[in-house]
């Protein structure tokens, strides 16, 4: 089993801040860990747009945490999993820590928004928040699953999402540690940092802040780090871009008479065979053949 929960402790420990990457599939997922960062993000509008689907809270938990186990056979650094508002109610979100826990995920976040929740980046969105009692008590139900005391239950607030305001955002965040939360991410669609970085400013929990700076791109590490923020998160530009080089291609491809007319910048087929590890699995062939003619099932 992928030991991602004690993994992601020890880089909290050991590292001011960690990078992590969103991916969709078990093969985006290798490609975030064979370019060096430190987690994968299972994002679910990531994974919800590769079934052409809405970030709705359409898939089932089933779905996601499929996707999710796929990405920690794959790989060997920690899988975060966006499990949205946790699948229901408390009992729900009980059953999910276990089911998430067991498969090796490394943490789960859920936001503090009524369900079925709406993409908290949508123009013009209708963000509304679960009362606090309410996501409380799923914190607590969190808590009280998990077996690996180092399995993050990730709480993410939406106060300023929602437009409440950072004073909003805090006296969840409060409320939320005191229920056990290991982490708290503060999301925001603001295009600065500004009231990101007012909330952490103002923070004095002790428990990681997580950010996702997709609305304000210009804001560099070294400021994250800065501001206390102890995880950064790149949720969908991976999937962003995978969607628009496919789709430049494919458009190309259906109006070309030969694939030599193609400018597409393609990876090569021999890439994909070291990701798949396919000279692994004929090395692995070769040892067992010898093992056989050893044993003299083969002359």
């Amino acid at each position: 089993m992928n030991d991602g929960a004690n993994i992601l402790n020890s880089q909290l420990n050991q590292k001011s801040i960690l990078k992590v990457a969103g991916a969709f599939d078990a093969m985006s997922a290798k490609l975030v860990e064979l370019s060096g960062f430190d987690a994968i993000w299972a994002g679910s509008f990531a994974i919800s747009a590769t079934h052409a689907l809405p970030d709705a809270s359409i898939l089932t938990m089933t779905e996601f945490l499929s996707v999710a186990s796929n990405m920690t056979d794959a790989c060997s650094i920690p899988v975060i999993a966006d499990c949205d508002t946790g699948f229901g109610g408390p009992s729900n979100v009980s059953h999910m820590v276990k089911k998430y826990e067991s498969a090796g995920v490394a943490a789960v976040s859920i936001e503090d928004k009524i369900f079925p929740k709406q993409n908290s980046l949508l123009e013009n969105g209708n963000q509304q928040l679960l009362s606090e009692k309410d996501f409380v008590a799923k914190l607590i139900a969190a808590k009280n699953a998990k077996v690996n005391e180092n399995f993050m239950i990730i709480a993410r607030v939406e106060a300023l999402i929602a437009g409440l305001g950072v004073d909003e955002a805090l006296k969840r965040a409060n409320a939320y540690k005191k229920a056990g939360a290991d982490a708290i991410l503060i999301h925001s669609k603001s295009k600065t940092p500004d009231e990101i970085f007012e909330f952490c400013d103002l923070w004095d929990g002790d428990i990681p802040i997580i950010a996702i700076p997709t609305s304000y791109p210009n804001v560099t590490i070294d400021e994250l780090e800065k501001h206390k923020i102890r995880i950064a998160i790149y949720a969908n530009q991976s999937l962003r871009v995978a969607h628009l080089a496919m789709k430049e291609h494919l458009e190309q491809l259906s109006k070309a008479k030969s694939l030599s007319q193609i400018k597409s910048n393609m990876t090569t087929m021999e890439e994909i065979f070291k990701l798949q590890e396919m000279y692994e699995i004929k090395k692995q062939e070769t040892d067992i053949e010898k093992n056989l003619k050893k044993l003299g099932y083969i002359n």
